[in-house]
């Protein structure tokens, strides 16, 4: 419950009905900082702990992003109501499958749960039932959906959040990381308690059941065709010969930070690529002279980079890439509608403004609603004929959720039609 700011508090006579919350700072875990896990024989003690404990189980997991190579998990976060918080190293300990079977049919509760649930699986770690916080504060309308922002809001104390971007591969993990690992997971039970009771007044719990079981059940992202035409500042390269320099280089940096297990941005920056495709360097004395390449690490590995460049720059005219990325299946940019289809622009116009109005309705961001690819694909190419159960067969075939379809549907057909 927030605390409220007591009398004689600044401000607090010139505004005597308002109160102003005050937040406490989550300073130290009420059990203190857990050794880490890190033997089998740690780890079987851990899992009768939490077999034996009660309610739901809070889970966290850190990554090394932008410094290790993927996605990896490198320190699991447990706590739970008669069990405690364990910190679990998955880098000792790979497989935690029996920490996963003793929760069978124990809520798992997770913050942005689809952020962590694709390397806790790598661990064996998955839940057979979910509530995540992140997206509960999202259906419910709140402001600022980041983890120090919910505790704040549900439970008034203040979650410091200064080591979420830290190196969490680093051997041994510093004491201050662990306290801060330990945190993470210790109100995040009372602040689904909280989320929980204001989905039910809202009458939105079942809209939230429904959210996090297709979070749950969500499969593996597809891979992604030609990845290297996210490179940040492509479009600054036009002709297919430059554009088969990125790609090379681009295959030669994954390789080699795949290798290395470094991120791929710290072996060689995205500028760095499109600098190169745009100069054409001919020799490693060129390459070192660009100002993207004056990094001491990216001129140690210069020959490394300038082969990848040369590899492209003898590629015959037929196997360069085609300067346009390949064909999606889907509509075409929002922007070029009114040229190419003015009626599917109309309908597009009429159906963003169903989604707006019921966003507003029921404090639910827009996309949270409705996928906006779905909703674009749906105005491009309307099912026939254009009524209330076609649009509803067209919404769930494309992964709406019930509660979606049953809010949406009905309106969509409508501005459909008219427009």
């Amino acid at each position: 419950m927030n605390a409220e700011a007591p009398q004689g508090a600044p401000g607090a006579d010139d505004h005597p009905d308002v109160t102003t919350p005050v937040v406490v700072p989550l300073l130290e875990p009420a059990d203190g900082v857990p050794e880490v896990v890190a033997t089998p024989e740690a780890l079987a003690a851990t899992v009768a702990a939490f077999a034996a404990g009660t309610g739901p189980v809070a889970v966290d997991a850190e990554r090394a992003s932008g410094y290790r190579y993927g996605q990896r998990t490198y320190l699991v976060q447990l706590r739970r109501e008669d069990a405690g918080t364990a910190l679990i190293d998955p880098i000792a300990l790979p497989d935690l499958s029996s920490l996963s079977d003793a929760l069978v049919g124990v809520e798992w509760v997770l913050h942005a749960a689809s952020q962590d649930l694709p390397g806790l699986a790598e661990q064996h770690l998955r839940p057979s039932r979910l509530f995540d916080t992140e997206l509960a504060a999202r259906l419910l309308g709140m402001e600022r959906v980041g983890l120090a922002a919910v505790v704040a809001d549900t439970l008034g104390l203040g979650l410091a959040k200064e080591h979420s971007a830290v190196d969490w591969s680093t051997r041994p993990l510093p004491a201050e990381w662990l306290r801060y690992a330990a945190l993470d997971v210790e109100v995040l039970v009372e602040v689904r308690q909280v989320l929980a009771e204001r989905l039910a007044v809202a009458g939105k719990a079942e809209w939230a059941r429904q959210e996090f079981e297709a979070v749950r059940l969500a499969p593996p992202p597809a891979p992604r065709v030609e990845p290297w035409r996210r490179v940040s500042g492509l479009h600054n390269v036009r002709d297919a010969r430059r554009l088969a320099v990125v790609r090379e280089l681009y295959a030669t940096r994954d390789r080699n930070a795949r290798e290395r297990d470094i991120s791929p941005g710290r072996v060689l920056p995205d500028a760095a690529i499109v600098a190169a495709a745009q100069a054409l360097p001919r020799t490693v004395g060129q390459l070192v002279m660009l100002p993207a390449f004056a990094g001491k690490g990216t001129r140690r590995r210069a020959a490394l980079w300038q082969s990848a460049i040369d590899r492209a720059m003898a590629l015959p005219e037929a196997d360069l890439p085609a300067t346009r990325g390949p064909a999606s299946d889907g509509p075409p940019p929002a922007r070029v509608w009114g040229d190419r289809d003015p009626a599917a622009a109309r309908r597009l116009t009429a159906a963003r403004g169903v989604v707006t109005a019921a966003s507003l309705e029921h404090t639910v961001p827009v996309e949270n609603l409705l996928q906006p690819d779905l909703l674009r694909r749906l105005c491009w190419s309307p099912p026939q004929p254009l009524d209330e159960s076609s649009v509803a067969a067209t919404l769930q075939a494309g992964g709406a959720r019930a509660w979606q379809v049953e809010l949406l549907a009905g309106p969509l057909a409508t501005a459909l039609a008219a427009a």
